[in-house]
């Protein structure tokens, strides 16, 4: 898994539990890293899912609710890093069905390493169906990202979430009305 995911759930705990609050979650667990990321090394998903139960600890808030949140975080900062994936679609549904076909090959070019989850989508009338499958165990990461893609265009989706397994969904994704 890239750093970048790692730098950015930092950030994104800093501002609920301050920087001394990560260096303790950081210091309280056992990882390979240290808790030293680059934006781009490669990391385990395990450690990313390790200081997310640990700051769910310390916050109380439920992992899963975290996982929703970061993935918020990461796609506003997706927004910000490349404007340009956003700009030229006309909604969320667009932006969604392009992630596998447009994103992840641009991804690909810059880091032929990444480990990426798979989109599989298609239309159900006016409702997006998105598979998502990864070796990870995300689902809740990806709720977020699609919730905060409706947000971002000011457009509220409905997203109805059916789990396969901890790594594999279905999100049945609509136009909020």
């Amino acid at each position: 898994m890239k750093g970048i995911v790692f730098t950015e759930l930092l950030a994104m705990a800093e501002g609920v539990v301050g920087e001394a609050g990560v260096d303790e979650v950081l210091d309280g667990l056992a990882l390979a890293s240290g808790g030293a990321y680059s934006r781009v090394g490669n990391y385990p998903c395990s450690e990313l899912l390790a200081i997310v139960s640990a700051l769910a600890a310390r916050t109380g808030v439920p992992a899963e609710d975290l996982q929703r949140r970061f993935g918020a975080w990461m796609h506003a900062r997706f927004t910000q890093l490349y404007p340009g994936f956003f700009a030229a679609k006309d909604g969320p549904l667009h932006m969604l069905e392009s992630i596998e076909t447009e994103v992840h090959v641009e991804v690909r070019k810059l880091y032929p390493d990444a480990e990426l989850p798979r989109f599989e989508t298609s239309w159900q009338g006016e409702a997006l169906r998105m598979c998502y499958v990864s070796p990870r165990p995300l689902v809740s990461f990806c709720e977020g990202l699609i919730h905060a893609c409706g947000a971002h265009y000011g457009t509220p989706l409905r997203v109805d979430v059916t789990r396969v397994s901890d790594g594999e969904a279905v999100f049945d994704v609509s136009l909020e009305r």
